[in-house]
């Protein structure tokens, strides 16, 4: 476990929810790009997956579509996949960031922790004023939310 005095917490988001619904669907949600179009992004943003290819090297393309019309384009790769576990991805369109995507049974419900690490301090401080990255994360997570309530 990672200590909570970490050398890099003044560069990383967390964001942590405990879902009511069991591990296999949140994997699903969070790993089928017919339901992750669904949720991801902030809110009053849509989202078109171009291509999402779960394994270690594969890539991830999206395209974030802004409520002004702005289109955000988003490209990563898939570092580590362990299913109904842990995803770890590596964004490499600008801003620059490792994510690190944890789930937990925890009987019928879902712990979710996700981790975001930016290469540097400057880049995480601008991503949060900028993009509001902070409160971008936390919309994701409610969003997925509601769409697990639907899905079940």
């Amino acid at each position: 476990m990672e200590s909570q005095k970490s050398s890099t917490q003044d560069r990383e988001l967390r964001v942590s929810r405990l879902f009511n619904a069991p591990v296999a669907l949140v994997w699903e949600a969070w790993t089928q790009p017919e339901h992750i179009a669904n949720w991801w992004g902030p809110d009053g943003f849509t989202c078109t997956i171009t291509k999402m290819d779960m394994r270690p090297g594969g890539d991830w393309h999206l395209v974030l579509h802004g409520p002004d019309g702005t289109d955000y384009r988003n490209e990563s790769v898939f570092s580590e996949i362990i299913p109904l576990e842990k995803i770890v991805y590596q964004h490499t369109s600008s801003p620059i960031f490792t994510a690190t995507i944890t789930f937990e049974a925890q009987g019928e419900q879902t712990l979710l922790q996700w981790h975001m690490l930016f290469q540097s301090r400057e880049e995480f401080i601008q991503v949060v004023k900028t993009y509001k990255a902070d409160e971008g994360l936390k919309q994701n997570v409610v969003k997925l939310d509601a769409y697990l309530k639907k899905m079940q």
